[in-house]
């Protein structure tokens, strides 16, 4: 796993830890974990955390376009691509790539979902919930180098026949919890992103790529949920509109 400090690594970690043998590749230790302290821009670097590995969850990333665009290349382009890389070259036969909302969030910027996002529910009228049909739309470097990652993971998926899974996760919060009027449409609970990482994981081989979209299930949720409850059996337990004041 890359990215096993941050929130939803953490929050993984705390699921899978005993029932599976863990390896982190980060850039500081975690405790109780096989660490390879590495920087994700470097593939010879990276290449030993792959060696003997059944399956990468590649978590690890620049996240939020609060980074410069030099850091997202490196985190979020480069890294990807050497990730994907070191996986193919020591034989990994899955990696589950962390994408993100953002790949599409730009629709946000245009009626109805534009009102959807402010809270103005009387306004939106006519939503179609995206698929992960949809045409993307990032709304800015973070989400278009997730773009990058998907079309990477197609391509190793049919050059390579690795299977490739894509997981457009939505808010995740340190406090678990929607945290703005946006996240009422758009918040995952680390319980659902975890669910949808370990399905992902368990999916059968035939598998070999696809997009998933993971949000709770939220009553103003505009991204759809029935393609991963279809191939997956996945189904969010969570939902935004319980913690409405």
């Amino acid at each position: 796993m890359t990215g096993l400090s941050g929130l939803i690594g953490g929050a993984l970690h705390r699921e899978l830890a005993g029932k599976y043998a863990l390896r982190a590749l980060n850039r500081r230790p975690v405790a109780g974990v096989e660490c390879h302290l590495a920087d994700l821009g470097d593939l010879d670097a990276i290449r030993p955390a792959f060696a003997e590995v059944d399956a990468v969850v590649h978590l690890g990333a620049a996240a939020g376009d609060n980074n410069t665009p030099a850091d997202i290349m490196r985190s979020n382009v480069t890294g990807t691509y050497n990730v994907f890389e070191a996986a193919r070259l020591a034989g990994v036969a899955r990696v589950i790539f962390a994408s993100s909302g953002a790949t599409v969030s730009g629709w946000e910027k245009d009626p109805p979902l534009s009102h959807l996002v402010a809270g103005r529910y009387d306004e939106a009228k006519g939503v179609t919930r995206l698929t992960h049909e949809s045409p993307m739309r990032p709304s800015g470097l973070y989400g278009a180098s997730k773009i990058w990652g998907e079309a990477l993971a197609r391509h190793y998926a049919d050059a390579y026949g690795m299977s490739m899974i894509c997981v457009r996760i939505g808010r995740v919060h340190e406090g678990d919890r929607p945290a703005s009027v946006r996240d009422f449409s758009v918040w995952c609970s680390q319980r659902d992103v975890v669910s949808m990482i370990l399905r992902c994981l368990q999916a059968p081989a035939s598998v070999r790529f696809d997009v998933f979209f993971a949000t709770s299930d939220n009553r103003w949720n505009y991204r759809d949920l029935d393609h991963p409850k279809t191939v997956l059996g996945w189904t969010p337990l969570d939902h935004a509109e319980d913690y409405r004041s």
